[in-house]
């Protein structure tokens, strides 16, 4: 599953990779990857990375149009 908002949301609240790696307990490298398309995250990383940046997981995935 794509996350084609996670740099829009990432850099709305302000935080580096490496901020929101610490926040949600992935690793950075991980972010970076899932922000560049070369790695497509499972549910519950997708729902780690929404509640550290305080956002429902729908957004990061381009599924609301509230984004």
């Amino acid at each position: 599953m794509q996350v084609p908002n996670l740099k829009h949301w990432r850099e709305r609240r302000l935080m580096t990779q490496a901020d929101l790696a610490a926040k949600s307990g992935l690793s950075e490298m991980t972010i970076n990857r899932i922000e560049t398309g070369r790695a497509e995250p499972r549910l519950h990383t997708i729902r780690k990375v929404a509640e550290a940046l305080d956002v429902d997981a729908a957004e990061l995935i381009g599924t609301d149009s509230r984004v």
